[in-house]
């Protein structure tokens, strides 16, 4: 396939986009702009990324900018890949849920790093190097399960929905915690003061279960409830490659 051929944004990402410069290579790069406004975007969130707030921090001028960069919405693409750096290789030896479970934690670690990662549009599936570097691991740890490889690529998407929908709202409820630490201490208490066991029977139970009524660390809790539907969801991947094998085996 010839460059030009490529979606705007992998050529973009790859760093094959045809440029038309020639001449002596430029004092600004692309990779500078990135990295100026990922600093950016963490120092100050990334509702504070402009073109012109990056330039500033680069000490260019806004149009010096525009010649490697057509927009903001193409930074925050190329953004959205530099940010997730290389995954860890995954250790040897270790077998496919094991596998799943370190790359889940580097996925959480790498995000973490960079919290604005989590308010990214998510227009596609992965496509920029360092995505693809991260589900590349990801359908390696499944390679001695004797999945079919379509059938890895969907355990694959399945996992990456879960853990950066886990994240996203994990963060937003964060903020929230913040803003109001009081809802989340009463929440428990607030509910029992509204909730009619005869048409909300289910939570009534939970309350009177008192699963609300301790309010321990907001992050502590967090991290175990991500890890706990992590394992949920590696329990269905356990009983889908066993069916799997049966199958075959018929």
């Amino acid at each position: 396939m010839e460059n030009s051929e490529l979606p705007a944004e992998v050529a973009l990402m790859w760093r094959l986009r045809d440029t038309g410069r020639r001449g002596p290579k430029p004092s600004l790069t692309l990779d500078d702009i990135v990295r100026a406004a990922i600093e950016l975007a963490d120092a100050e969130g990334l509702a504070a990324v402009s073109m012109a707030r990056v330039a500033e921090r680069l000490g260019n001028s806004t149009m010096a900018l525009y010649r490697h960069v057509k927009s903001k919405d193409e930074l925050l693409v190329l953004m959205s890949d530099a940010a997730l750096e290389r995954p860890e290789p995954l250790p040897d030896g270790i077998d496919w849920r094991t596998g799943l479970t370190f790359w889940a934690d580097g996925v959480l670690t790498a995000i973490r790093r960079h919290r604005w990662y989590a308010k990214l549009p998510i227009s596609g599936p992965p496509a920029g190097p360092n995505n693809l570097a991260w589900f590349d691991c990801a359908l390696g740890a499944l390679k001695d399960t004797g999945l079919p490889e379509e059938a890895k690529v969907g355990v694959v998407m399945g996992l990456i929905t879960y853990v950066q929908g886990q994240i996203r709202v994990a963060f937003d409820l964060a903020a929230g915690y913040d803003e109001n630490p009081a809802a989340f201490s009463q929440y428990g208490a607030t509910l029992a003061r509204v909730v009619d066991p005869r048409q909300l029977p289910a939570v009534a139970r939970v309350l009177e279960a008192g699963v609300f009524d301790e309010v321990g660390s907001f992050e502590e809790d967090s991290e175990q409830d991500f890890h706990f539907g992590l394992q949920l969801y590696l329990d269905g991947i356990a009983a889908f490659i066993e069916r799997v094998g049966q199958d075959r085996a018929r």
